[in-house]
């Protein structure tokens, strides 16, 4: 008798994870707490209720969301059909009326002959095949338990993390490769140096940078930032006193001119985030500065003049998992096969890179049940990309959620002529053909 799968969270990942196992002719137990228990942040009895935004980003195929947007379009994804049913302008991004796409994607799951809703609070992992997709403000009582699933030290409650910017933007004729006192591989760190009245005008916008307004659930982060012991907001920092970054993470000893010999009078350090050295995050730049100001402020920053960013900085409230070792490429527990995990929850970021993974875990939920082959995306693909980031992680020890970007996707083996903008379109072409051929849900029902 086949196996039914217990899918947990009707948030973006478990709807699609539930959609997608049931298209395969599996049997899905949805579990929902709400109606009778709410998030602090959720307030409509529907499923896949957006909260912090009504976009889903862009939807132009140079840009890695929308990519990986058309990726899930093409394999049938009903947070994708839901979005695009709901639609309302916003320019080249895809907005959505959040009423709407709540009950659209409701409906959709509540009508499906395969899918059972069962509403109540989980506090314990069932027995039997599992999606665990209850999202970044999972209840104390199931955190708990997952906490136990991962040895009791692979779940974190917050997300600090700093900035990650594309390094073919990054300004080299000012940047430079070097380790501290020559220490390690020069390649490893990218180095911005500044002069005193640089230092100046960088750090008189910092201390005065606006920051993101906290949600309610986010508290904790004003109230109490030895939350954050050893990774205080850059900007928290400087108003601390002006010589504050110059001996903290701006600090320029052992890291000479190249030109001079010399030390600057502060000194910003990139660290290679990935193997291939195309993404390297600003070290001890974790911030709550609004995007658009990190944009503004870290564009201060020489050599970083006109860097584009793979993510920005982020501290707020988010419960995930330090994925890489636990989970594989198909989201499951390495050494419990029958658990899969989807959404934030894994270290991705973002509505559609959460549908994402509960597409993948759902579909691989489904195989184990019908006793087929995994189904492991590759990383020439977004989807693929990003569950290779989520089970491998980067090259620093410090797992940190991350947006879809091409900064994760397999390169090419030689360069692409025409600049970023055609290397991107050269990803996207790839991406979609690979996708084209996967037949996944052929014979869905």
């Amino acid at each position: 008798m086949m196996q039914t799968v217990k899918v947990i969270g009707a948030g973006l990942a478990g709807c699609e994870a539930a959609w997608s196992a049931a298209r395969l002719g599996v049997n899905v137990e949805l579990y929902e707490m709400k109606p009778h228990k709410f998030s602090p942040a959720h307030h409509r009895a529907g499923f896949a209720e957006l909260v912090c935004s009504n976009s889903l980003r862009s939807n132009q195929l140079n840009n890695a969301v929308g990519l990986l947007k058309e990726e899930l379009k093409s394999l049938g994804s009903l947070i994708m059909e839901a979005a695009y049913a709901t639609e309302v302008p916003a320019g080249s991004a895809l907005a959505v009326n959040r009423d709407e796409f709540s009950d659209y994607i409701t409906e959709k799951i509540k009508n499906h002959p395969n899918i059972t809703v069962i509403e109540g609070e989980v506090t314990e992992i069932p027995e039997g095949i599992v999606v665990i997709a209850t999202g970044p403000l999972t209840s104390e009582a199931f955190a708990k338990k997952i906490s136990a699933l991962t040895g009791g030290s692979e779940l974190h409650f917050f997300d600090a993390a700093a900035p990650i910017v594309d390094f073919s933007t990054v300004n080299t004729e000012v940047a430079f490769f070097a380790s501290r006192y020559g220490k390690g591989a020069p390649e490893d760190y990218l180095n911005c140096p500044m002069t005193k009245e640089q230092y100046d005008v960088f750090y008189n916008a910092l201390i005065s940078a606006k920051t993101a307004p906290l949600k309610a659930f986010d508290k904790e982060l004003q109230e109490d930032l030895t939350v954050f012991e050893g990774c205080m907001p850059v900007e928290v920092m400087a108003s601390r006193g002006y010589d504050t970054l110059r001996f903290g993470p701006m600090k320029p000893v052992g890291l000479p001119l190249p030109s001079t010999g010399e030390d600057a009078f502060a000194t910003v350090q990139l660290r290679r985030e990935n193997k291939e050295g195309t993404m390297y995050n600003i070290v001890g730049f974790q911030t709550h500065l609004t995007f658009s100001e990190q944009k503004r402020v870290f564009g201060l920053i020489p050599g970083l003049e006109n860097a584009e960013f793979f993510r920005y900085g982020v501290m707020h409230r988010n419960t995930y998992i330090n994925s890489p070792g636990f989970l594989t490429s198909t989201y499951s527990v390495k050494n419990q096969g029958r658990i899969f995990f989807a959404g934030q929850m894994t270290g991705v970021e973002g509505y559609v890179e959460s549908t994402s993974s509960g597409l993948v875990a759902g579909v691989n939920a489904a195989m184990l049940a019908l006793d087929g082959e995994p189904i492991v995306f590759p990383r020439e693909t977004e989807i693929g990309a990003l569950a290779h980031y989520v089970s491998e992680g980067g090259v620093s020890s410090s797992f940190q959620p991350m947006n879809a970007n091409f900064g994760i996707i397999a390169p090419f083996d030689k360069k692409i002529k025409g600049g970023k903008k055609c290397r991107n379109e050269a990803y996207a072409v790839r991406s979609l053909e690979i996708i084209k051929n996967f037949d996944i849900f052929a014979k869905s029902v």
